[in-house]
């Protein structure tokens, strides 16, 4: 690829009157700012429908797409609601946060207007989605029709235990039970990619292309474990024996506890990885793009006993490796997939990346450390990387600023000339699009010049992530002509 840049914003963080960003008129506004910008890239946080503390990382799955993103301006301009309808709900009282409460309220009570008048019009181009992904949406929208039915309850805890473990006819038995529910969790996939498609499009007309996260687990809570038990390192309960985590570090002295289940390698690759396969393809039909969290997981992965109150109980074991990083290259031999390689980052990770020849991630933010010399300087960032000023998991520029070790501090004026002038926030900018990084991708709160109230997530912290929003009015021409001066004098 030639030099690039692009801007990492979360849907959720569009403009919107209904309380979270939506596919509507504010994405293809920021798709327009983009290309008036001379960005090349619209990275996002993952899509899919949102569970435990609201992180897009926790996920009631892997493949579909978050209801809360449906436009309700679109739906009524498809006759499937009314101007009344989409006004009436409560969605929140500060247009910069997301009140996931509120949202969480209105949105599915709306979107059943939606499907009581679109289910008959549409069943035959619903029939045809459905097939195409008989893979995972009949598991999806039957989970989904469970969930409400026992009041949203995670699947471990639900009280009738042949359909918690699947046994026998219960699945059929369930979803005829659950009949309407079905259909409706089956009905807003539908259009939830019907607007998809719609803004992919113009995106691409517009020379914008997605780069999509794709976490490298899934949530216990979620169809996937829920369908595919055996899939995971679960006991005869379909209880995790082990779950998810990192290793304690100078940040954390108890590690990070995360409490995913940890997929069963073994079983996965002797049938090929065909449910990683079948992610990876949703994921790359979806977006430009793929971005695999966590890369480092795939060597080796840090591994809890499920119940123990943190992570400084866990153990190294091996992960997948080559065979895993050998299936994707054969699989998508031109696709285009962004390694991400931080953590810990052994020597055996690094020879997996070097297999995979996916370009892996510099961070700006931890490139000036008065210590020593770091991979993380610009100078050092390799031609075929991903240079970030930081990613959703750190602070805004202006928030590190505040805060990083004025040694630290001292070292990055120096190389970059860092001056009140300029702004040292654009200073740092204007370092990242200088690196010799193919692909360089700012926070869209860096351009706002934003602190860390902007801050989309804070990892450890279980509460007030996810929730910055633009506001209408923020990303400007004249943003956008500055942005775009700026990439255009380091060639990108």
């Amino acid at each position: 690829m030639q030099r690039a840049a692009g801007i990492l914003l979360s849907v959720s963080s569009l403009p919107s009157p209904y309380g979270i960003g939506t596919l509507g008129q504010a994405a293809y506004d920021f798709v327009d700012f983009l290309a008036d910008a001379g960005q090349k890239y619209w990275q996002m946080l993952p899509v899919g429908p949102i569970s435990y503390g609201d992180s897009p990382y926790q996920s009631f799955s892997a493949f579909a797409g978050n209801p809360y993103y449906i436009d309700p301006d679109m739906l009524i301009a498809d006759g499937l609601l009314t101007r009344d309808e989409a006004d009436a709900p409560y969605w929140g009282d500060e247009p910069a946060r997301v009140d996931y409460g509120a949202v969480y309220n209105a949105r599915f009570a709306l979107l059943e207007k939606a499907f009581d008048r679109g289910w008959d019009r549409d069943k035959t181009d619903v029939t045809r989605f459905l097939t195409k992904n008989r893979d995972w949406l009949p598991d999806y929208a039957l989970f989904m029709a469970l969930k409400r039915h026992f009041d949203m309850v995670a699947w471990t805890q639900w009280p009738d235990e042949d359909i918690r473990l699947r046994r026998g006819g219960a699945v059929a038995q369930w979803a005829k039970k659950l009949d309407r529910d079905v259909r409706f969790f089956t009905y807003l996939q539908y259009l939830f990619q019907k607007q998809w498609d719609v803004l992919k499009a113009y995106a691409a007309q517009k020379g914008v292309q997605t780069i999509g996260d794709l976490p490298i687990y899934v949530a216990l809570d979620s169809a996937d474990v829920w369908a595919n038990p055996q899939k995971f390192l679960l006991d005869q309960d379909n209880i995790p024996t082990v779950v998810a985590g990192v290793p304690p570090d100078a940040f954390t002295a108890d590690g990070q506890l995360w409490g995913n289940p940890i997929y069963d390698w073994k079983a996965m690759e002797a049938d090929g990885f065909s449910w990683w396969e079948a992610r990876m393809r949703s994921t790359l039909e979806r977006f430009d793009v793929a971005r695999v969290d966590h890369f480092r997981g795939l060597e080796s992965y840090w591994a809890v006993p499920y119940g123990d109150p943190t992570a400084a109980t866990g153990r190294w074991e091996p992960g997948p490796g080559a065979a895993f990083v050998n299936m994707l290259r054969e699989k998508f031999p031109n696709s285009f997939i962004i390694a991400e390689d931080l953590g810990f980052i052994t020597p055996e990770v690094r020879a997996l990346l070097d297999l995979s020849g996916f370009p892996g991630m510099k961070i700006l933010e931890f490139a000036f450390d008065h210590h020593g010399p770091s991979d993380n300087m610009p100078h050092r960032c390799p031609v075929g990387s991903v240079c970030y000023t930081g990613t959703h998991d750190n602070s805004t520029l202006v928030g590190w600023l505040a805060d990083v070790d004025p040694k630290d501090l001292a070292v990055a004026k120096a190389y970059l000339g860092l001056n009140r002038e300029e702004g040292y926030d654009w200073g740092m900018l204007r370092g990242g699009m200088g690196s010799p990084s193919r692909l360089f991708v700012a926070q869209m709160q860096d351009y706002l010049g934003l602190d860390d109230q902007a801050r989309m997530n804070r990892p450890g912290d279980p509460v007030g992530n996810w929730q910055w929003r633009m506001t209408p009015g923020q990303a400007t021409p004249a943003l956008a002509a500055k942005i775009k001066a700026l990439t255009t004098l380091f060639e990108r």
